[in-house]
């Protein structure tokens, strides 16, 4: 396999595209007052009733994180991303990464082993894809903003 150091704007896109379903999905779970996500498994009563927070307002909240990340996303190939210092723009992938990893990792280890949470294999292939575009994305952004050499009269990569 080829290693490319080609910076690709196409992977931040289809994140930002995936946060923004996340986001439209917890919206319409946010106006029926329900956990959970479209299409993902049901959330128990009994958990529902002990969950920490009122269930519209944690799925708000996830709507609002879900915009977020795309927005985050987008600046990565946007030029008004190229105005945030690149170690802050890092460090807040990083965090994202963690968050994303984990929650898609869940996703596709209960998908193809099974840990109790009711995810399904198709689940579990869509986790796995999360993570390498999210991985991905910040490998691009990593190199496009990397510092340049000067070789042979000329900057480059």
């Amino acid at each position: 396999m080829m290693r490319s150091d080609r910076p690709r704007r196409w992977p931040a896109y289809a994140v930002a595209g995936l946060f923004l379903g996340y986001a439209a999905g917890k919206a319409a779970f946010a106006t029926q007052a329900r956990l959970g996500f479209p299409g993902g498994p049901p959330v128990p009563a009994s958990e529902a009733a002990t969950y920490f927070m009122d269930a519209a307002t944690a799925q708000w909240l996830a709507t609002a994180s879900g915009v977020a990340g795309a927005g985050i996303v987008l600046l990565t190939v946007l030029p008004t991303g190229r105005r945030v210092p690149r170690w802050l723009m890092l460090l807040v992938l990083a965090v994202m990464a963690a968050a994303v990893c984990g929650g898609a990792g869940i996703m596709a280890v209960d998908g193809f082993v099974g840990i109790g949470v009711g995810w399904q294999w198709y689940h579990g292939l869509l986790g796995i894809a999360v993570i390498v575009l999210f991985l991905e994305t910040i490998r691009s952004y990593a190199t496009s903003t990397g510092r340049q050499r000067f070789v042979g009269g000329r900057t480059g990569p």
